[in-house]
């Protein structure tokens, strides 16, 4: 008999009911220190009270209105985007693969109201990941996401990550668009060099194309920068955020340049919930913490440390890992054990990380990781790695 939730999940046998800063409490009261954070989600941790706080005096206010009236906390927050980035607007939705599904169409609609309505592929890289909606599946093109799942969404073409000359030799008359993670999540932590950012800057440029960046999971702080792409000292024309926006409250958002989302005019689009005022009055107390110079500089520095420690973990352990790979608090341990055996002892260990592809365990903590909390962290994955090496042993 099929469970009364949908199978899709292969879920790990814990059952969270609390959770403070970088630490949860499972049911049997056993306490993990979290170095997933809900997928790059809980940016400020479990409970932060200054989002507790802003959910909480919301919620006694106003919950929900929809889009047909105006909203101040999505004003709000709107222009706080608009001030820190390259933006001039935003869309909000409720998570990435919305925000994916707005980026395709809005780059699709600008060509068609250039007159150039031909113009309908996006280029897309080997081992992305944007979401699993039919546009978003599409655009990743793998046979893990794919399958079982035709007709595909047509109007992707897919190039090998770091292939420079792949991307030039694919755009054709019918081009609209190139689309890339800073750094690839679900691929592996690989993050694209600043160089070749610039250089996907500059073909975009030279090609009348508009550059998509996918900063769902390396955006809001992750990288020690507010989004990623700023290390490389250029700027999208859309950009795709969700995840660390809301801080634990699913919260998304499209951010574009008045050319860009050009043709995006009343009617185009639309979401019932995005952009609500619980969601936007959220975001807009993450970003009052997140978007400060000692905020950002606060993650680079434990960032660094955190980094330092894991390349004496891979040392010790050159059994069980490899390499470090990842930039800020998004962070990729390359296994040589499988990933998910290292994962399942973590849990044994009574630390979280997330299996990824390329046999890697990203550490995605929350950005508020302490020093306390980075030293627990080494403790636990010491252990985990003794117990993935006596298992290797003992095979």
């Amino acid at each position: 008999m099929i469970p009364s939730v949908l199978p899709t999940y292969n879920r790990a046998p814990l059952t969270f009911v609390k959770g403070e800063g970088a630490w949860l409490t499972e049911a049997d009261g056993r306490r993990f220190l979290d170095l997933g954070a809900g997928i790059a989600v809980n940016a400020l941790g479990h409970a932060h009270p200054a989002l507790v706080g802003a959910l909480t005096e919301q919620a006694h206010a106003l919950w929900h209105v929809s889009n047909l009236y105006h909203i101040p906390q999505q004003q709000a927050l709107a222009d706080k985007l608009v001030d820190l980035t390259f933006a001039d607007t935003v869309f909000f939705t409720n998570s990435g693969t919305e925000s994916c599904e707005l980026a395709v169409k809005m780059a699709r609609k600008y060509f068609y109201d250039q007159g150039q309505p031909e113009r309908v592929e996006i280029i897309t890289f080997d081992g992305s990941f944007h979401g699993r909606s039919s546009a978003g599946i599409a655009a990743a093109g793998s046979e893990k996401m794919t399958k079982g799942f035709g007709p595909l969404l047509p109007g992707f073409v897919h190039v090998a990550f770091g292939d420079l000359d792949g991307v030039t030799n694919a755009i054709s008359d019918n081009t609209a668009a190139i689309m890339i993670e800073p750094i690839q999540g679900e691929g592996g932590i690989r993050p694209v060099p600043d160089v070749e950012l610039k250089a996907l800057r500059q073909i975009c440029d030279d090609n009348g194309l508009l550059l998509i960046l996918d900063e769902v999971q390396c955006g809001v702080g992750r990288t020690g920068k507010l989004f990623a792409h700023e290390w490389a000292g250029m700027t999208p024309d859309i950009m795709m955020v969700a995840k660390g926006i809301g801080g634990g409250f699913p919260l998304g958002a499209v951010l574009a340049t008045e050319a860009a989302a050009s043709g995006m005019t009343a009617g185009t689009h639309g979401s019932t919930y995005g952009g609500n005022p619980l969601g936007c009055a959220v975001g807009c107390a993450v970003l009052d913490h997140v978007a400060t110079p000692a905020f950002l500089d606060g993650v680079n520095r434990k960032a660094g440390l955190l980094r330092q420690k894991l390349e004496g973990l891979v040392a010790d352990h050159p059994d069980v890992f490899e390499e470090v790979r990842g930039s800020g608090l998004m962070l990729g341990l390359k296994c040589k054990a499988p990933n998910t055996d290292v994962v399942a002892a973590g849990y044994d260990n009574e630390v979280i990380t997330v299996p990824a592809a390329d046999n890697v365990i990203r550490l995605l903590p929350p950005l508020t990781l302490t020093e306390d909390d980075i030293a627990q962290a080494l403790i636990r994955l010491e252990k985990t790695a003794r117990q993935v090496q006596g298992q290797l042993a003992s095979a």
